[in-house]
């Protein structure tokens, strides 16, 4: 990741700080793009941009133009921003499939249309999304969720057709990742069988590195040990 420009939204959540971080250590140069506030002044390594509603194409593309003009180019995007929530088709809400169509497809769509005209201009250009294992086959409560997630996996495999031989476009999926909401939520889980987001991320700037240059269009699952 040496000398790259890296832009990851959702940076301030769990998955996205050590994405963000672990990128930085290894000599990336970091624009971190999250909807929660920040206080942090930029620096010629590293830029935050908070307040953004990536669910709104205008949005999307002033952040991440904003992103390009301060270190003036972009090679990778990666993706982090999303939800979750559990509900039932039968009794749930209408309005819980829209959030997480916002939260999850539209985040991804709108921050990867604003990025792809920088990353063409990278010699070696790449979109990382994040998909779920749990969209593969949607259980008991899954269903917008997974419903969303799956968009994103079509959405990957669309823009890696699109833009083949100009920027690769790839997606991880994680089963359950290793996070202190998650560790709430799920109590009595064995949390040893989860994925770490030190694992996930691993694989996620392996995707934005130079050595996934053959790789385009793939669904690449991250179960941890479950």
């Amino acid at each position: 990741m040496q000398g790259k420009v890296v832009v990851v939204t959702g940076a301030f959540g769990a998955l996205g700080r050590v994405v963000a971080e672990m990128a930085r250590s290894r000599g990336a140069r970091v624009a971190c793009i999250d909807h929660a506030p920040s206080q942090v002044s930029a620096t010629p390594e590293r830029i935050e941009i908070g307040g953004v509603d990536l669910s709104d194409p205008a949005q999307a593309k002033a952040a991440v133009d904003a992103a390009a003009k301060h270190f003036g180019r972009l090679d990778a995007l990666i993706n982090i921003a999303g939800g979750f929530a559990f509900e039932t088709v039968g009794d749930g809400d209408i309005a819980t499939w829209q959030r997480m169509h916002a939260l999850n497809v539209l985040t991804a769509l709108n921050a990867s249309r604003a990025a792809l005209p920088h990353l063409a201009e990278s010699t070696a250009g790449r979109i990382v999304n994040i998909g779920a294992m749990g969209a593969l086959q949607a259980g008991n409560g899954m269903g917008p969720y997974a419903a969303s997630k799956a968009g994103v996996h079509r959405l990957t495999e669309a823009l890696a057709s699109e833009w083949k031989g100009k920027v690769t476009v790839n997606a991880v999926l994680p089963s359950i990742i290793d996070t202190k909401a998650n560790r709430a939520d799920m109590p009595k889980a064995d949390f040893s069988k989860w994925v770490t987001p030190h694992e996930l991320a691993e694989v996620i700037l392996f995707l934005a590195s130079d050595a996934a240059s053959g790789v385009t269009g793939a669904l690449i699952p991250v179960g941890g040990r479950v």
